[in-house]
């Protein structure tokens, strides 16, 4: 079999990404949206960190 017959992988700006690679981006984009709407809704209520909304950690002692 020669090289020019194996369709080469990993490859930058090889169209599309497809499989688990297109999965991920796809649960990553999706992760975002979740976090970006949880952080409006925080901000809305006042209770982002800072504001008494965060439990802090000690220093150990």
């Amino acid at each position: 079999m020669s090289e020019g017959s194996v369709p080469l992988r990993g490859g930058a700006g090889d169209g599309p990404p497809s499989g688990l690679l297109r999965q991920m981006e796809e649960l990553m984009a999706a992760l975002n949206a979740d976090l970006s709407a949880l952080d409006a809704d925080l901000r809305a209520t006042g209770s982002g960190p800072g504001e008494g909304g965060a439990v802090e950690e000690s220093g150990g002692r």
